[in-house]
This record gives structure tokens, sequence and C-alpha cells, in this order.
């Protein structure tokens, strides 16, 4: 007798769903043709698209790379492709001068001492961009900054190790007339005790250890420093020390203290107020005629101070944004656990105030970067300036769309990556409500 039963005994296998209903065609379904409005302006976007890249490709791949001005470039690609000169992107350019926008004039024969420092910046900034690193590198990464500034510029060993003794001179201040006289007292000594090292006891002292031990490397001038080096060293620097000034001040700006208060808020409001512009040509001619007859005050390191203050009162204003928008109960649960000022901002109110603040911060980080070309207007040498010395040539005296298309493209991947980063973080913070 045959089984009629209506109850199935085996499982069907796994069947694909409907190509509509998943995959990239669904993706496409949903965003880019839900509706009559939404195709059409698909459409014209593609459309957009295919005049933009249809005018630009041709004139990027039907290139010339082998030319050594810009009169053989075009005569070339005309030889090439059939088609004028100008209608061809003549990268020979870049080819020829890339060590140029990279390295400005620095000696050739001393790239390896860039090369390393770059090395050892990623290496240093790694624990401090990624947990995961074991926390001992972080020596590493505060020994870098003074490692890097004599690799670059060279010189005498001790400098950089005068440079630090001024740290650790403050840090004895602070601890000695802490205990005896107050912590107000200490800060300030911790604050004055290294400038009064630097000014008048470092060269000396730097001056006997180098006449006993003869430590250093072939100095370079900053004259010769350009191209992305000076961006990156300037950006860097800039983004990290206007962090903690940043917050130093929106702290300051906050207090109870009024002259605290009002320095800080003196401070942010005039930073703030005044273009870059204005400041870098400060840096340039005013601050000499503030300092002692014969003193010697390297322009990079100028800049790098105006910048960094220019960027640490923005800094502030980002991070008190953060501070304010933390919940009242935040500082109520501080002083129910009867933490005082420091320990509540260190470990309760401050990271928080961080993490709701990383897109303002990596914003702010961005903008500083792509404010560096600004140098080229006081005589530094960036990419931009060295664009315009590169013009200057009467072998490329024309080219202008290959020389910014490139600067523009470096810029991008650095400032790319920052952003990138930054969602990083901010995935990697993220905490349900």
């Amino acid at each position: 007798m045959s089984d009629i039963s209506f109850v199935r005994t085996e499982m069907l296998p796994e069947q694909a769903p409907p190509t509509a209903a998943s995959g990239p065609i669904k993706w496409a379904r949903e965003n880019l043709f839900s509706s009559v409005t939404s195709s059409i302006l698909t459409l014209l976007a593609l459309y957009f698209l295919y005049y933009i890249l249809s005018g630009i490709l041709p004139w990027v791949f039907q290139s010339s790379w082998t030319a050594s001005s810009l009169k053989e470039c075009r005569e070339a690609v005309s030889a090439a492709y059939g088609i004028e000169g100008d209608h061809g992107a003549c990268w020979s350019v870049i080819r020829e001068r890339y060590l140029q926008l990279f390295y400005g004039f620095y000696p050739s024969e001393l790239y390896w001492r860039i090369n390393l420092g770059f090395v050892l910046m990623l290496v240093a900034l790694a624990p401090v961009l990624f947990n995961r690193l074991p926390r001992k590198m972080l020596w590493f990464s505060a020994v870098y900054p003074f490692l890097g500034l004599w690799l670059f510029w060279g010189g005498s060993f001790w400098t950089p190790v005068m440079i630090i003794a001024g740290f650790v001179v403050g840090y004895f201040a602070f601890v000695i007339l802490s205990k005896a006289m107050g912590s107000l007292v200490g800060v300030i000594a911790a604050m004055l005790t290294p400038v009064i090292w630097w000014l008048l006891l470092a060269g000396p002292v730097g001056g006997v250890l180098h006449s006993i031990i003869p430590l250093g490397i072939e100095a370079v001038e900053s004259a010769k420093f350009g191209g992305f080096m000076l961006s990156v060293i300037i950006g860097v620097t800039g983004i990290v020390l206007s962090l903690p000034l940043g917050i130093l001040l929106a702290l300051g700006r906050q207090s109870n203290l009024m002259i605290v208060k009002t320095i800080c808020v003196g401070f942010i409001e005039a930073m703030r107020g005044v273009p870059l512009i204005t400041l870098l040509f400060v840096a340039s001619t005013l601050l000499n005629y503030f300092m002692p007859p014969g003193t010697n005050f390297d322009l990079i390191l100028r800049v790098v101070i105006m910048v960094t203050l220019f960027a640490s009162a923005y800094m502030a204003e980002v991070i008190r944004g953060g501070l304010a928008a933390l919940p009242t109960g935040q500082y109520e649960a501080a002083d129910a656990l009867g933490l005082d000022y420091w320990k509540a901002t260190r470990l309760i109110t401050m990271p928080q105030a961080l993490k709701i603040s990383i897109p303002g911060i990596v914003s702010t980080f961005i903008g500083l970067f792509k404010d560096t070309t600004l140098v080229s207007i006081i005589g530094l040498l960036d990419p931009i300036g060295l664009a315009t010395t590169i013009r200057a040539d009467t072998n490329w005296n024309g080219v202008v769309w290959e020389l910014y298309g490139f600067i523009a493209l470096m810029f991008f991947v650095f400032c790319f990556s920052m952003s990138r980063y930054s969602m990083y973080l901010e995935r990697k913070l993220k905490t349900g409500h």
C-alpha cells in the first residue's frame, strides 16, 4: 500500500534568497532606485560623473613620464596619442622633482635621517593610537620628540639631553616646593625652573659635556627644510601639543579661580579672533623684536609655537563643548565618591568629554594639518611654496595642474587617514545606552 501522508519526513535543502532581495541589487533598489525621484536623481548623478570622468581620465592617463621639460612632454603626448600636448598630463615633473617635494632642499646624503625619523615617529604614535600595544612603549613615545629633533636638525647629542633635563628639573622643583610651600607654589616653580634652565644653564652645561664627550651628527639649518617633510613636522607637532594645552585651557575657562579663568578666556578669545596668517607674520617678523639682541630663534620653531597656540585655542572650545554635554549627574557622582577635582577630572569627566568630542577634535587636527600650507606666505618652502619654485624653472614654466593635483592627493591621503582613525575610535568607544 503506497504512503500518501502529507507530513514531510525530510528537510528541504537551504535555498538562496531571491536575487532582488539580497546583495547589491537589494542595496541599489533601497538606496538608489527606491522611488521615481530617487531614480531620476541617481541617473542624473551617474551622467554627471560620466561627464566629469570622461574629461579627466583621458588627461590623466594619456600623459608623459619621461620628458625633461614641458615642451618635450607635450611633444611626447602628441606623438604617442595624436592629441595636443596640453590635453594630456605631464607627470614627468613629478618624476623629476618628487624628492624635492618630499624633502625640500635637505642634503640628499642625509635623507636616511628623515626616513628614520618618520619611521620612529610612527612607532612612537602606535601605542598612543592603539591601546593593544604594550604600554611600556609609551616611554619611547615620551622620548621620541627629543630624538626626532636631534635627527632632523642634527648637532650635538647633548642638546636634546639638556631639553629633557629642563623637564626633570621642573619635576623635582614641583615635588620639593609642593611639600614645603604648597601646591600652588610648586606649580609655579614647575613652570619657571625649566625656562630658567633652558635660557641660562642648558647651553653652557651642554657645551661642557660636548667638550668632554663629543657626540653629535652633522647639523642642518632650517632653511633647507621643505616639502611634505616640513608640513608633517609642523602638523604633527602642533597636533600633539595642542591637545594637552587645549585640555588645560578648557579646564581653566571653567575654573572658579577668577585670575585663571580670565587668563584662559582672554587667551582663547584673542587667538580665535585673529587669522592664523597674522600670527605667522608675527612669528616670522615681530617676534624677534621682543627677543634679546643677538638671539637666534629658529623660524620653524617660532611657526610651530604659533600654530600650536592657535590650534590649542580651538581645541579648548571643542573640549569645553564636550564637558558641557556631560549630564550633571556625572559631576554629582564624582562628588559622591569623595574624589577631589583632579581625580574626578582624570577618571570620570574628562574621558567622557574627550569621547564626545572626538569628531570635533579630529576636525581641528585635519584643519591644522591643512593650514600648514600657509607657511609658504612667510618664506618657508612647504609643498605649495616648492610648487611655485618649480614652476619658476624655465623647463617647467606652465605646469600647474600636475603639481597641485599631486600635492592635493598627498594631503588627501593624510587627512583621510585621520578621519578613518576617528571613525575607528568612535566605533571602539561606542557604548550602549
